[in-house]
């Protein structure tokens, strides 16, 4: 067992959620091989959608959580496996989405399917997508006390 290799993947997997959720779009990117493939999102928003490449990828994810979009992603119970340069990984994974200037809030939790392929010694992400077991929204406005105290993203007021 490639102890080594197992515990890149999962540092990877992690440092691609972060990066994301952070909007740190470089490191993102980072996460990913050059010719990755991706099918993400929900039956809600008519979707999944594929992507082919580290730039579509990136665009979609810069525009779907621009501005004032507030994402946390969670995964855990990874289950890998090493062959060589490639591996399998499957993850549980739940989110949350606040967006803010809607009055929504999105929880949701999926299982990933993703493959990853070692190149000059660094793991990256070379598929990756996700199947939903659900995805809840609620307004906001239904949830009654319901207040944002910190929002990252929000406009800066003193800016205006």
């Amino acid at each position: 067992m490639d102890l080594e290799a197992l515990e890149a993947i999962r540092t990877l997997k992690y440092r691609y959620l972060r990066s994301l959720d952070l909007k740190r779009w470089d490191e993102f990117a980072d996460t990913l091989c050059a010719d990755i493939v991706g099918s993400y999102g929900s039956p809600s928003g008519g979707l999944p959608a594929q992507f082919h490449g580290r730039d579509e990828i990136v665009e979609f994810m810069r525009n779907a959580l621009s501005a004032n979009i507030i994402t946390v992603h969670v995964a855990n119970h990874p289950e890998i496996t090493v062959d060589g340069d490639t591996a399998t990984g499957s993850w549980c994974m739940e989110d949350t989405v606040i967006a803010a200037d809607y009055g929504i809030l999105i929880r949701g939790a999926a299982y990933y399917q993703d493959t990853y392929r070692r190149e000059d010694g660094v793991w990256r992400i070379a598929s990756t997508g996700y199947e939903r077991i659900y995805e809840s929204s609620q307004s906001t406005g239904d949830l009654p006390g319901y207040q944002l105290l910190a929002n990252r993203w929000a406009p800066d007021p003193s800016h205006h």
